[in-house]
């Protein structure tokens, strides 16, 4: 834990990736929503693009990220979306090519880490633009005191978290059961 409140997890999902840990991630995700009609997996650049990819490995779809800053070789209409950041402590101008997202997608929202969900709520609003459907959202942590998850939950949409932090105090961290 390091102050403000932020897990680091930079040893083996963030930084350096510990890609047999990776796989079995994808693994779970992919038990996790089984059966659901994923056509795209869908997440926010940087951290989230490994486990991204290997979950769209794992259902056999193809993975699209969003980018945070304006770059020279994306062209054409895009949507986009604001999103707050807990770890920089800034707000991202999110943003996806049309091209890629389409009305008749069934997409399967991913990141990281799930705190107050605004990396999600910004994923699922480009979504919306698109008029595709998202099918569900997973998580590799989430900071179940910060309330995110329970949110989306409440609003209707399938979320899930592969680990689910209650607490972090004192250097100790409690998880969900």
């Amino acid at each position: 834990m390091l102050p403000g409140g932020v897990l680091k997890v930079g040893s083996f999902l963030n930084q350096q990736i510990d890609t047999v840990f990776l796989k079995e991630m994808a693994k779970e995700a992919g038990r996790l929503f089984a059966g659901r009609p994923v056509t795209k997996v869908l997440t926010v650049e940087a951290s989230g693009i490994a486990f991204a990819t290997a979950v769209a490995l794992e259902l056999g779809v193809p993975m699209v990220f969003a980018k945070k800053h304006p770059s020279a070789n994306v062209s054409g209409e895009q949507y986009y979306a604001p999103v707050y950041s807990f770890t920089h402590k800034t707000t991202y101008i999110i943003s996806v090519s049309r091209e890629y997202l389409k009305r008749e997608d069934k997409v399967l929202i991913t990141d990281d880490f799930l705190a107050n969900g605004n990396a999600l709520k910004g994923l699922i609003s480009i979504v919306d633009q698109a008029g595709a459907e998202v099918v569900g959202c997973c998580a590799e942590i989430e900071k179940g005191f910060q309330g995110g998850g329970d949110e989306l939950r409440g609003r209707g949409y399938k979320v899930e978290s592969l680990a689910i932090v209650e607490k972090m105090e004192d250097g100790k961290i409690e998880f969900r059961r």
